[in-house]
């Protein structure tokens, strides 16, 4: 809350109507963003607390400042990839002589907390706050249809978690999904790179729909079935021409062995493996 208010603070080239439009024509076309704030200062430096930029996911600085341009460059390069991780960051940054440079210091920036020496006569200290504003991870379920418990948890689940969850389905039966398809040919459907995708098919188009995701290269891939059946599935992708390296790479049986029996407990095992996934650990899974 006190970095958000520092966040609303005047700052020098950019007053809160222009922060707010900002940040609302940057949500309005869909772009994810970051805002970088300075929480601290030591010493003697151009920028105060509460001066902040707002940098859009291509590394333009569309408002603000903070203080010179010596130090954004590095700060638009972290809030990249505070984007692409979705993860925000505090940032110390050193505003050293020419003695000192950035590329001294980065063999540092390993911890929570970097570090950042920046070339200027300035001397000072900033501390700066990056928070990256992003588009919600999309979980799609895949179904063949008809009532399924174990999908309506996941949809539920997902939800819960943060994730926009599109159903495939013929039927249009899951329920808790923000999106239904209701289509039985999955070449209609545009799978995204950063997709989760969860298909529990029960059979009938578990092939239909590995061979599509296999061209999609997404995220993650999960399949709920039993062993003999996955071991029947792949037999009939290799057959098709889907190579062992997308299906090694597939969760399957998809979840992470908790001992799940309900469906409740399944769900929540396939979500503990896709948020493994996401937060790049890795969970012993089902055999």
């Amino acid at each position: 809350m006190g970095i958000l208010r520092l966040a609303m603070q005047r700052t020098p080239g950019m007053n809160d109507v222009e922060f707010l439009e900002s940040v609302s024509s940057l949500t309005a076309k869909g772009k994810q963003f970051a805002l970088a704030t300075v929480v601290k200062t030591e010493g003697s430096t151009l920028a105060k607390p509460g001066f902040k930029v707002v940098i859009d996911d291509e590394g333009n600085v569309v408002s603000g400042t903070l203080g010179g341009g010596c130090p954004e460059g590095p700060i638009v390069e972290l809030a990249l990839e505070a984007i692409k991780r979705k993860t925000p960051r505090l940032v110390r940054v050193h505003l050293v002589d020419a003695g000192k440079s950035l590329s001294e210091a980065c063999a540092t920036t390993k911890s929570d907390q970097d570090e950042l020496y920046v070339e200027t006569n300035c001397g000072g200290n900033m501390e700066i706050f990056i928070d990256p504003y992003t588009k919600r991870d999309r979980l799609v379920l895949i179904s063949d249809g008809g009532r399924d418990e174990v999908a309506n948890w996941v949809a539920a689940l997902a939800g819960q978690l943060g994730f926009e969850v599109h159903a495939v389905d013929p039927t249009g039966m899951i329920e808790g999904a923000d999106v239904v398809h209701q289509i039985d040919d999955l070449s209609r459907f545009e799978f995204k790179p950063d997709d989760y995708v969860v298909a529990v098919t029960r059979g009938r188009l578990d092939v239909p729909a590995l061979e599509a995701l296999s061209k999609a290269k997404c995220r993650f891939v999960g399949l709920m079935a039993s062993k003999q059946r996955i071991n029947d599935d792949f037999a009939k992708l290799r057959a098709r021409g889907v190579s062992d390296e997308f299906l090694s790479s597939v969760h399957a049986p998809v979840g992470a062995d908790i001992g799940g029996m309900t469906p409740q407990e399944i769900a929540l095992s396939i979500l503990a493996d896709v948020v493994a996934v996401k937060r790049g650990k890795h969970v012993p899974h089902k055999t």
